[in-house]
């Protein structure tokens, strides 16, 4: 992968622990204790679903640190508590919470956060930009890199694709599932999430769909819109390269791990 041309590309998976993976993906006889270290050496970024559920320790965090490589990178869900309101506006303490309690043991493993929001929730242009007033773009000199995953068609307007841009927040790209597809970019950064790895694949997706995904992701990483995926506000012209992070999430779980292996090495 040229620096000189595009930023790197990281593919990860959701969460480490799941037992069908023990097997499949997982060694037979590995401790689970371990599973987050085995992972950590085929892959090259996990989403973090338990932040959306509950809070975490500090310890917490330093141990995810301690067990991966140098360049692993986490993406972390932010709090529920947070996105699951009716007023978004009233979620100053819960995102301030979430960001404060010790997240930042992660150091340069701390990766974009995730602000999910139900599939129920529509878009109102005032209330989602206090939401985005309150996300903040630093933490004890740590940056900051926010996304945000709409589930609800309202939002593929251009309206909320400049109100993202306007605060360099990332929306997260739902790809192959019922989600709307969102494609233009927002942020420095673009952040993938596909969901239709089928168990009749061996490796979730067929060779010429992760051959797709792979250029797609080049694409991205190049500074450029795959043209094969809907932007809501028309052709992106030609930006700086940027980080990309793309996650297998849902679909046929159990094949995701050999889908985000098999991105991997067609990025090289």
């Amino acid at each position: 992968m040229a620096e000189t041309s595009q930023r790197k590309v990281r593919v990860g998976i959701g969460g480490w622990t799941f037992e069908p993976w023990r097997g499949p993906f997982y060694p037979e006889g590995l401790p689970q204790k371990r599973e987050l270290e085995y992972a950590a050496s085929r892959l090259t970024s996990i989403e973090v679903n338990g932040t959306y559920y509950g809070s975490q320790k500090p310890a917490s965090f330093a141990k995810w640190r301690d067990e991966t490589p140098d360049g692993f990178v986490f993406a972390l869900k932010g709090p529920r508590f947070a996105t699951n309101r009716r007023v978004l506006a009233e979620a100053g303490e819960s995102v301030e919470r979430f960001l404060t309690s010790g997240l930042l043991e992660l150091k340069d493993k701390l990766g974009p956060i995730n602000w999910q929001f139900m599939a129920t929730k529509k878009f109102d242009a005032e209330d989602f930009e206090a939401f985005l007033a309150l996300l903040p773009k630093e933490v004890e000199g740590r940056v900051l890199r926010h996304a945000v995953e709409v589930r609800h068609d309202s939002f593929a307007v251009p309206a909320f694709v400049a109100l993202a841009r306007k605060y360099g927040v990332a929306i997260i790209t739902a790809a192959d599932s019922p989600h709307p597809t969102i494609a233009d970019v927002t942020a420095p950064f673009v952040y993938l999430r596909i969901m239709g790895t089928s168990e009749a694949e061996p490796k979730g997706y067929s060779e010429a769909a992760l051959d797709r995904w792979a250029e797609r992701a080049r694409t991205y990483a190049a500074g450029g819109v795959p043209d094969d995926l809907q932007a809501v506000a028309g052709p992106a012209k030609q930006a700086e390269p940027r980080e990309v992070f793309l996650y297998l999430i849902g679909g046929c779980k159990v094949r995701n791990p050999a889908g985000a292996m098999a991105l991997i090495e067609r990025l090289g």
